[in-house]
């Protein structure tokens, strides 16, 4: 009933049936008091002529009172159009953020918030997209730094060999040992920004699977005992033996646990422990990974997940791309999931949860 009582077309219709019943009161008594008081003669003694006004006069009345009942009761109805015509020509303006005030609940008011929802989306959207752009802008500006200083060695090194009248036989093999470690470290560069670009995109799909995400983080951490040693580093590992199963991507899985131990073995403290932990909380697995490490990031920790930010400036060359983290994050977005980042007393430490249950899938 109450959803009847509040169509638009209802509430004409009553409009129109009450007005009409008030016109036809208004003609009744101005009938009543035109005979009574007004005329001096019997209606049936009347000439055609008198008796033509006096009718058109009657009826005159009834339409004005009709279109003045019919005007009050629909005003606030009108006023509210126009409202939502002017929002609308606003919006179309350039103006996204107007908001139309909804008034009533019929058709019209279910009209103005679907208006203000659009201009919501759109605003957004157009957001969204200025935020891209800012963002394309930006990394077109970090590419061309960093895309560079590689090139600008290798050509450096080319224009060496090119002219290796002057060098020794050492001295050419070492240029080209440089030039193969700057040439990977490019095609390494150009690897990292497609991965991002391509997990950056709106249209990429994960695929998921069932997997032993203990079984995983247990591989990794093995092959990565020799590469710590070699950094004076060692590894402390908490992993339950029972399977830890989470629906994910594993190719891009996988890739987030290398991104935070590579992470780790380049920034931390030489000698020291790298902690690595897995455990199940709520429909969570929660990874965590701890590493020693000289301060707490400048800028704040956030900036640790910042396209080519680099913890250590001075480690550019032999670091990373700046991009391992950022990409660690997004793959963990697109998994339902979180990355983030504490620092406590010397340690810095990345929590990974994932959800684990169908529900999340």
């Amino acid at each position: 009933m109450i959803r009847f009582w509040n169509k638009l077309s209802v509430k004409l219709f009553f409009a129109v049936a009450v007005s009409f019943i008030v016109s036809l009161a208004g003609i009744s008594v101005l009938s009543n008091i035109l005979v009574r008081f007004v005329l001096a003669e019997p209606i049936e003694e009347m000439n055609i002529l008198l008796y033509n006004v006096l009718v058109i006069v009657i009826f005159s009345s009834a339409i004005i009172l009709f279109i003045i009942s019919l005007w009050l009761f629909i005003k606030k109805k009108i006023i509210f159009l126009n409202e939502i015509s002017d929002g609308v020509q606003s919006i179309a303006g350039g103006n996204l953020s107007h908001v139309i005030e909804v008034k009533g609940r019929d058709e019209l008011a279910r009209l103005g918030e679907n208006i203000n929802q659009m201009s919501k989306e759109l605003e957004a959207r157009f957001l969204r997209e200025r935020e891209l752009e800012k963002n394309k802008n930006e990394l077109i500006t970090n590419i061309s730094h960093d895309l560079r200083t590689p090139l600008t060695s290798i050509i450096g090194y080319l224009d060496l060999l090119e002219n290796r009248g002057n060098l020794t036989e050492h001295q050419a093999a070492e240029y080209l040992a440089i030039l193969r470690f700057k040439s990977q470290r490019l095609k390494h560069l150009l690897d990292e920004l497609f991965t991002y670009n391509k997990l950056t995109s709106p249209d990429i799909q994960v695929k998921k699977y069932e997997v032993n995400l203990a079984g995983i983080i247990r591989q990794l951490a093995g092959e990565y005992i020799p590469i710590l040693e070699d950094r004076s580093l060692k590894m402390e590992v908490d992993i339950p033996e029972e399977e830890v199963t989470a629906p994910v991507d594993v190719e891009q899985i996988i890739r987030v646990f290398e991104n935070l131990l590579s992470n780790a073995v380049n920034y931390s403290l030489k000698p020291s422990v790298i902690q690595l932990s897995l455990k199940t909380s709520g429909h969570q697995a929660v990874f965590t990974l701890a590493n020693r490490v000289n301060s707490m990031p400048v800028g704040g920790l956030d900036t640790l997940f910042e396209r080519f930010y680099r913890g250590d400036q001075s480690r550019k060359e032999d670091g990373g791309t700046g991009l391992g983290l950022a990409i660690a994050r997004r793959i963990a977005e697109l998994h339902g999931g979180h990355l983030e980042a504490d620092y406590e007393e010397g340690w810095l430490i990345f929590t990974l949860s994932l959800p684990i249950t169908e529900e999340y899938v």
